[in-house]
């Protein structure tokens, strides 16, 4: 039979933000005339979906629409600290400081309506870009509840960040407290191993990851499939080579990346388990999606045609030639005692 079929399952854990060090980031965040809000931070949105992320936190937060948020200028000459965008770092730290940010702008506003309806605050609530106050005929379009504000001399806005309790390590033992909070995941890989040729095709991932609290699903499974393609091609095929310091490997003729035909169907289980100490709840996922991903291959690879295969990629060269060798073990004779 030339093709045979495996399935292997791997699982992962991964401390989010900084390793071994007090992790930052800070957000400014105003009720603006119009109803409308606005965030300024220093992040930087490499395509994973950030920005969209804050917009809806500060929506959830201050009680607008989240296209009704604007996120400001990154310049980080006029932006608070949000450091760097990687680590699974971003909705945890930033995502924190852009809550903490928009409810102490909301307090501001809220406080001012408090006196203006003679209403306990605790009353007074925002969604959707109104106002009102449980229990009585009072609401209001955010708009106005804006300028009621500002004609009272309080511009509604909010500062805040964000830190990690963490510690470094001890360079004698290695203890110390390098993550402040984990993520956690577990995938299963199907694939089929064409024994003639050696070619890996991976039918199918299954992957279960633990995000802490998923502000936008779509964006997660996003996050997944994107890192499961990722490992796949530094699994199977991303083959880079040098000789006397000079590529070997310097266009996409020779080095292969994965196209979408490739790609094997993903599916993805978001699993929702709030951190404890954050105030959104929220974890990340990034890294994560990677880690489990080539360690599955490998394991099903070897449910399939019983070789572990020990350096990456996994080559259909690579392939045949594990193959080889165990054939050739499995005739040699067993020496006599």
């Amino acid at each position: 039979m030339a093709r045979k079929r495996g399935r292997g399952v791997a699982a992962c854990w991964y401390g989010i933000a900084r390793t071994a060090t007090v992790d930052r980031a800070g957000a400014w965040a105003e009720i603006d005339d119009g109803g409308t809000a606005k965030i300024v931070t220093g992040v930087t949105e490499i395509g994973e979906g950030i920005l969209t992320v804050l917009a809806q936190i500060a929506a959830h937060e201050i009680g607008v629409r989240p296209q009704d948020v604007t996120i400001g200028d990154n310049d980080t000459a006029r932006s608070p600290e949000a450091a760097h965008a990687g680590a699974t770092r971003q909705t945890y730290m930033i995502g924190n400081a852009v809550a903490l940010a928009s409810r102490q702008a909301r307090a501001a506003l809220v406080e001012v309506l408090a006196r203006y309806w003679n209403v306990d605050s605790r009353t007074i609530k925002t969604a959707a870009g109104e106002v009102w106050a449980e229990g009585t005929n009072h609401k209001m379009p955010m708009s106005e509840a804006v300028h009621i504000a500002k004609s009272r001399g309080v511009v509604p806005v909010g500062s805040a960040s964000f830190g990690t309790d963490t510690t470094g390590l001890d360079p004698v033992d290695g203890s110390g407290r390098p993550w402040q909070a984990y993520v956690f995941g577990c995938q299963v890989a199907e694939v089929e191993v064409d024994t003639l040729t050696g070619e890996v095709q991976v039918l199918g991932i299954w992957a279960v990851h633990d995000v802490g609290r998923a502000v936008n699903p779509r964006g997660v499974e996003g996050q997944i499939e994107g890192g499961i393609v990722q490992a796949l091609g530094q699994g199977l095929m991303e083959d880079y080579r040098t000789v006397n310091g000079h590529a070997a490997t310097p266009n996409l003729a020779k080095y292969i990346l994965p196209t979408s035909l490739d790609v094997p169907h993903v599916t993805s289980v978001i699993l929702e388990d709030p951190d404890p100490i954050g105030p959104l709840g929220v974890k990340g996922i990034g890294e994560p999606a990677m880690i489990p991903t080539i360690p599955a291959i490998m394991n099903a690879i070897y449910d399939a045609i019983g070789v572990r295969m020990t350096s990456l990629p996994a080559t259909p060269e690579k392939v045949l030639e594990a193959m080889g060798r165990r054939a050739r073990a499995a005739r040699q004779p067993v020496a006599a005692e």
